[in-house]
C-alpha cells in the first residue's frame, strides 16, 4: 500500500507533458496560364515562352499549446512587395484574427518567375499590353495567398514540430568575382524545421539557405534551385510538403550557373542537406511560440535635385535615364524624393529551441551571420526576402565599398539615393531588442 502511495505521488509531482501543438499545411499552383513578363534581369525583352516546371504558395500554420496561431507562407517569386502583402495581412486579420507579427510571407527571389506588382519600377517600365497581364496574374496570386492561408488553417491537426540545422556549400559571395580584395562571407548553415502527424509520418518540411535563385536567366518559368529542391523532397518524402525559405543570400550566388543540370544538381545538393537533417536527430519545439513585430525607419543618403537630375541625363544610358525620369515623375506627383522607409522586421520564439528572424528586402549574408552569433548560432535562423522586397539591405562596409548591392541596385528599385550606413546599426540593434524582449 505504501508503495502504491509512493508511485501515486511520484506521478502526481512529476512536469506535465506539454500540450501537442498543431499544425496545417497547404499549397496552390500559381504557375501562369499565359506569356507574363518575368522577374529579377533588366535585360529580359520579351514575355516568357512556356513552363519548365510548376510554381507554387505554400503555407504552413502552427497552433501551440496556448492556442497561438503563426502562419508561414513560401512562394516561388522574386519578391513579394507591401502592395501584394498589405491586401493580404489585411484579411488574414479580419478573417482570421492574424496579427501581423503572426503572419510571415517570404519569396525564394526565384529570376525565373513571373513579375507581380512592380510594373512601374524603372528596371521594368513595361508597356500597357504587357502590364494589363502581370495586374492580372498580381489580383489572382493576392487570392491565392490568401487561399492558401485559410486552407493551412483549415487543415490543423496535432503535430510533432521539430527543428535543426544541416549544411550545403555551393553559395558563393558574388562581390568577390570582380573584386579579390573584398572579404567574401558566405552562410552555408541549412535550417529545417519539420512538422509531424500525431503519427509520426512527416507532413511538411520548412527549410532555408543563404543564397539567389539566379542559375537560369532565360525565358521559361521555374523555381529555379529551390524549385527543384522542394520537387526532390516532396519525391523523396511522399504526402509531405516542401517549402523553401530565402535566407540572407543578397550577396551570395550559385556558382558555376547557366546550365539547367546545375540548377536540378544543386537543388538535390540542398535536399540531400535537408534529407541528412531529417533523418538524424531534431530539437522538439513545444511550449508557446512568442511573436514581435516592428517597423524602424531607415534613411536614404541626400536625394538629388531636380536641377541635378535634369542635368545628368544627358549623360546616361538608357537604363540610368529611365531611372532619372522616374525620380521626375515622383517630385511631380509627390513635390519630394523619398527619404526613407519603414522596414519590416519579426521575430518569433519558438519554445526554448528556436529564435527566427524574417527581415524585408534582399539582405546581404554579413546580417544573418551577425544575428546568428548575438542571438546564437545553433538556435537561431534568420530569413530575408520576407513581406517586402524592396531593396537591397547593404551593411555600412558594403555601402562604403559601393558596387551593385551597396549603390547601384537602387535604380532598379527607383530610390534616390543608396541608404546611410546607419541601416547595419538601426536593423542588428532593434532585432537584438526584439529578441531580449522574450527573456
Amino acid at each position: 500500500m505504501r508503495l502504491l502511495s509512493s508511485v501515486l505521488l511520484s506521478l502526481i509531482l512529476l512536469p506535465a507533458a506539454p500540450a501537442a501543438w498543431k499544425a496545417g499545411v497547404a499549397k496552390v499552383n500559381i504557375t501562369p496560364t499565359e506569356p507574363i513578363w518575368m522577374s529579377g534581369y533588366a535585360a529580359r525583352v520579351h514575355p516568357s515562352e512556356g513552363v519548365y516546371a510548376p510554381i507554387y504558395v505554400k503555407a504552413v500554420a502552427l497552433e501551440d499549446d496556448a492556442g497561438n496561431k503563426t502562419v508561414l507562407v513560401t512562394g516561388d517569386l522574386v519578391g513579394f512587395t507591401k502592395f501584394i502583402t498589405d491586401p493580404v495581412f489585411e484579411a488574414a486579420r479580419k478573417r482570421w484574427g492574424l496579427s501581423r507579427e503572426r503572419l510571415a510571407i517570404n519569396a525564394s527571389h526565384t529570376h525565373s518567375g513571373p513579375l507581380a506588382g512592380q510594373v512601374d519600377r524603372p528596371v521594368y517600365r513595361l508597356e500597357d499590353k504587357y502590364a494589363v497581364v502581370v495586374k492580372r496574374y498580381t489580383d489572382k496570386l493576392i487570392e491565392d495567398v490568401i487561399g492558401v492561408i485559410g486552407a493551412a488553417l483549415d487543415d490543423m491537426a496535432p503535430a510533432e514540430v521539430a527543428f535543426e540545422q544541416g549544411y550545403a556549400g555551393f553559395a558563393v559571395n558574388r562581390r568577390r568575382v570582380g573584386h579579390r580584395e573584398y572579404p567574401g562571407p558566405t552562410d552555408h548553415d541549412v535550417p529545417v524545421l519539420t512538422v509531424r502527424g500525431a503519427d509520426g509520418k512527416l507532413r511538411a518540411v520548412v527549410f532555408g539557405y543563404a543564397c539567389h535563385a539566379t542559375v537560369m536567366n532565360e525565358y521559361e518559368i521555374h523555381g529555379d534551385y529551390p524549385g527543384f529542391a522542394q520537387a526532390e523532397l516532396e519525391r523523396r518524402f511522399p504526402g509531405a510538403t516542401a517549402l523553401f525559405m530565402a535566407g540572407c543570400g543578397a550577396d551570395q550566388n550559385p556558382l558555376p550557373r547557366r546550365r539547367m543540370e546545375l540548377t536540378r544538381m544543386y537543388g538535390e545538393i540542398l535536399a540531400e542537406a535537408v534529407d541528412q537533417v531529417v533523418a538524424g536527430k531534431m530539437k522538439p519545439l513545444g511550449g508557446t511560440i512568442q511573436a514581435i513585430y516592428a517597423t524602424p525607419r531607415v534613411h536614404f543618403q541626400k536625394a538629388p535635385t531636380r536641377a541635378e537630375i535634369e542635368a545628368r541625363i544627358p549623360k546616361l544610358s538608357a537604363y540610368e535615364k529611365r531611372h532619372s525620369e522616374y525620380l521626375l515623375e515622383r517630385l511631380d506627383q509627390d513635390g519630394k524624393l523619398a527619404e526613407g522607409y519603414d522596414y519590416p522586421i519579426r521575430v518569433w520564439r519558438m519554445g526554448d529551441a528556436l529564435t527566427w528572424v524574417t527581415l524585408g528586402g534582399e539582405v546581404v549574408v554579413d546580417y544573418g551571420l551577425q544575428l546568428k552569433e548575438a542571438l546564437g548560432p545553433d538556435t537561431t535562423w534568420v530569413s530575408g526576402y520576407t513581406d517586402d522586397v524592396f531593396a537591397y539591405i547593404p551593411t555600412a562596409r558594403i555601402i562604403d565599398e559601393g558596387g551593385y548591392e551597396g549603390a547601384t541596385s537602387m535604380l532598379g528599385y527607383g530610390w534616390p539615393a543608396p541608404f546611410e550606413p546607419s541601416i547595419e546599426r538601426t536593423i542588428l540593434e532593434r532585432v537584438k531588442a526584439l529578441a531580449r524582449g522574450f527573456e
